[in-house]
């Protein structure tokens, strides 16, 4: 019998490609879903609704792998407090609602692997190349990744193996940052944002999904695991190559900081500020990305 993946935000960006892969795999796949669905010869559907936390307990039952996606999109509206607590409860609270679903049925899975972000170690900018054992910065990014993690850990105190993934900027076909980007860049209006010296560590949608599959396999991780290229691209880089793959040198002058705090107000941390995080743990699994060149990366995705 095939063993079944429950995936919570599975209709997402990274979800929906990361089920066709566990497919290919020989997995049966479940979603979580607020709305309902119906299911497919590969696809189960199971209903769920965080705010008012409901959830269907069979999908949690019949699962002996949990990957769990689901948190409100960080990019999608600017960062009123109404806002901030609306993506840190997404993310803590779903938690906590399969962690509750599992101790009140004894429920044992063979590992619970959640989503994460490389915003955990702080929206400040500097060269210090961040390992998972980095000191955590308490900003608005770095406190609700903390929490994320933390509500995963109740899940490990079940005796469950927790994997969570610190994922950097995901890279995809018509999805994600080059969906927004990518237009500009494309009629050659593009340029870099404040200083450009921020870093941008990346990682390619190909490669994280293939993390989470080596998250399910690999019976040795567990943990935390950065999910980006280490290669040192800021945003003068990103933006110069990207230019270069619709065919172009960048020729417009720097977006000053104050005309993107205005826009975006405190989300503008998001592109003005960057870190660079190592990929060491990760490879030392035997991990081996398929993207490590960004220009690679990036044709794959937009020709």
């Amino acid at each position: 019998m095939k063993k079944n993946v429950l995936i919570s935000g599975g209709s997402g960006f990274v979800g929906k490609q990361l089920t066709s892969l566990l497919i290919e795999a020989g997995y049966s796949v479940s979603i979580l879903s607020r709305t309902k669905k119906q299911n497919t010869t590969d696809i189960s559907y199971y209903h769920w609704d965080i705010t008012r936390f409901i959830i269907d307990e069979e999908a949690v039952l019949n699962a002996n792998f949990i990957i769990h996606l689901a948190g409100e999109n960080i990019a999608e509206k600017r960062w009123t407090t109404k806002r901030k607590t609306e993506i840190l409860e997404s993310r803590v609270q779903s938690t906590r609602l399969i962690y509750e679903v599992l101790k009140k049925n004894n429920k044992q899975l063979d590992a619970f692997i959640s989503a994460s972000g490389i915003g955990i170690y702080g929206a400040i900018n500097g060269s210090e190349i961040c390992t998972e054992s980095e000191p955590l910065i308490n900003d608005f990014l770095g406190i609700t990744c903390q929490k994320w993690e933390a509500a995963a850990d109740q899940i490990e105190s079940l005796k469950i193996r927790t994997v969570k993934i610190r994922t950097g900027l995901v890279l995809g076909k018509n999805e994600g940052f080059l969906k927004v980007i990518s237009p500009i860049f494309k009629y050659k209006l593009g340029s870099a944002l404040g200083s450009g010296n921020q870093f941008m560590p990346w990682i390619h949608i190909t490669d994280l999904c293939a993390i989470y599959l080596k998250a399910i396999e690999d019976i040795e991780m567990k943990g935390s695991y950065n999910a980006a290229i280490n290669d040192g691209t800021t945003n003068t880089i990103f933006s110069k190559t990207l230019a270069g793959v619709y065919g172009y040198s960048m020729w417009l002058p720097n977006i000053p900081e104050f005309i993107i705090q205005t826009i975006l107000g405190e989300m503008s941390l998001m592109v003005l500020k960057g870190r660079r995080v190592s990929s060491d743990k990760i490879e030392k699994t035997g991990f081996k990305f398929q993207f490590v060149v960004l220009e690679k990366a990036l044709k794959d995705c937009l020709l």
